[in-house]
């Protein structure tokens, strides 16, 4: 839309090629400096937001294991949670149904924990009741600061 019209095109777009995402910020730094220490195994929910309109899926999780993070494999992580979009809204039986598909994805490495990188999608995924789920940079904050 902005991308259309004269007045903001060009606003729009600078603004959007200095934009970042964490992911890409820290993907460029010494990450050996603040490690953390996770002697568990963790399950990383890469978003829809993450992984299919940012394409940076790939590069959040090699930030998350230059980080110290013990990642667990995820089958099928490219598909959604179910808190996208509508569903939980309008389709409250779907959205369910996939976030109980996901969780079962998420949880099949037997994580200790869960992270996202997207509160709304933590907030769906929490609700389910089972493994904890928690923003990644809250849990590497949680570390940092001794409190895990």
């Amino acid at each position: 839309m902005l991308r259309d019209d004269p007045v903001y095109a060009e606003k729009a777009k600078v603004v959007s090629e200095k934009a970042l995402d964490l992911f890409e910020v820290l993907a460029k730094e010494d990450l050996e400096k603040i490690r953390i220490n996770d002697p568990g195994k963790t399950a990383f929910h890469c978003p829809c937001t993450l992984q299919h309109a940012q394409k940076l899926g790939g590069l959040a999780q090699q930030v998350l294991v230059r980080l110290g993070f013990n990642l667990s494999p995820v089958p099928d992580a490219h598909l959604c949670c179910g808190s996208a979009g509508t569903y939980s809204i309008t389709q409250p039986a779907l959205s369910q149904q996939l976030r109980d598909n996901k969780m079962a994805a998420l949880e099949s490495g037997a994580p200790d924990r869960i992270v996202t990188a997207n509160i709304g999608c933590q907030m769906h995924l929490d609700a389910a009741g089972r493994t904890p789920v928690r923003h990644w940079v809250e849990w590497v904050d949680d570390n940092l600061q001794g409190r895990s």
